[in-house]
């Protein structure tokens, strides 16, 4: 009995052996192909590329640019896109597909990202004074990179965008209130006001809780770094009814700042219900417009449409009945190249 257990477990060993190498060779060519695949993924070139050197930045940010493959127009517009927090420029750009808008419309699109270093989470400083003054920190260093991309694409100045989701909404608002000539149309996405909050504490009470209007309205901030301007970009603000990070009233905060600089009533403007909410714009004697796009199933991001350009891999770039990046480029009138 024993002589006859031994012979079986032999030939059971010998058939094991047989079926490893059988299975070896299914896998190894398989293998071989998944290491080429693999190859081939790394040698590919990066979508936006990383732009070294662009001035003093004082506010130790990075610069990422996405140019178009085909010949750029003469004097191409550029677009400015701040991410909000724990987002990178490609996060947020394979999501929203600006890139693929940019290919096709023939513009230059402008990624600033905020280092680790400098915030755990990626959001940029748009609660901290010193980062938010005029020609000082991370203000001075996206506009140093706006500086070089103009000089390095002979964009047209009269062409200049800007759109920033929560961290970057808010920073927006704080470069359009630094360098309000510097753009021709700026959009601020679950944003908050400039001027509401000095530190982190007080930003994440304003966040959840609302901004309190400061002492003179929410104009007095944006007058005191800007000056004597004039002239002022066209301003969206963005925001979901179902946000549960960055309170809707903000929102109504962000609108009564823009009213107060370009000195337009509140209860002057005109309200449209649309299938994804509402939309209430505003227009100023000269022609520049605050306009509100209340977003009623919307959460805390940046909408992209019911089919949008790109599957989005990306939390807080979410689904919705509007898509903001198509509603810009008609707004802002890049349209596509010939």
């Amino acid at each position: 009995m024993k002589v006859d257990f031994a012979k079986g477990l032999s030939r059971a060993f010998k058939a094991q052996k047989r079926l490893a190498k059988l299975v070896e060779k299914v896998i190894k060519p398989k293998a071989r192909g998944r290491r080429r695949s693999k190859t081939g993924q790394v040698s590919r070139r990066p979508l936006l590329v990383e732009v070294s050197a662009f001035g003093s930045n004082p506010g130790r940010l990075v610069m990422k640019t996405f140019v178009p493959s085909r010949r750029l127009p003469k004097n191409p517009a550029l677009v400015v896109v701040l991410h909000g927090c724990r987002q990178t420029p490609e996060s947020l750009d394979s999501a929203s597909s600006f890139s693929k808008l940019a290919g096709d419309r023939g513009f230059v699109l402008l990624y600033p990202e905020q280092r680790i270093a400098n915030n755990s989470q990626r959001c940029f400083s748009w609660f901290r004074p010193s980062a938010v003054a005029r020609d000082r920190g991370e203000v001075l260093s996206i506009r140093q990179m706006i500086d070089e991309a103009c000089r390095q694409h002979q964009i047209d100045r009269s062409r200049i965008f800007i759109a920033g989701l929560s961290a970057g909404g808010a920073m927006t608002a704080a470069l359009v209130a630094n360098y309000p000539t510097l753009f021709a149309g700026a959009a601020m996405i679950a944003g908050m006001p400039f001027g509401s909050s000095r530190d982190a504490m007080s930003a994440l009470r304003a966040m959840e809780s609302g901004a309190r209007e400061p002492a003179g309205g929410w104009r007095r901030p944006v007058a005191e770094v800007s000056g004597d301007a004039t002239s002022w970009p066209a301003i969206t603000i963005w925001h979901g009814g179902k946000d549960r990070t960055v309170n809707p009233l903000n929102a109504q905060a962000c609108v009564d700042q823009w009213l107060g600089v370009l000195r337009i009533a509140r209860d002057a403007g005109k309200e449209e219900r649309r299938a994804w909410g509402e939309l209430q714009t505003w227009k100023a004697p000269e022609g520049k417009t605050v306009s509100l796009y209340s977003v009623q199933d919307l959460g805390h991001g940046l909408p992209v449409g019911t089919r949008p350009l790109a599957a989005t891999g990306d939390p807080f770039v979410i689904p919705s009945a509007i898509s903001l990046p198509l509603e810009l480029m008609r707004l802002w009138r890049l349209r596509k190249a010939a």
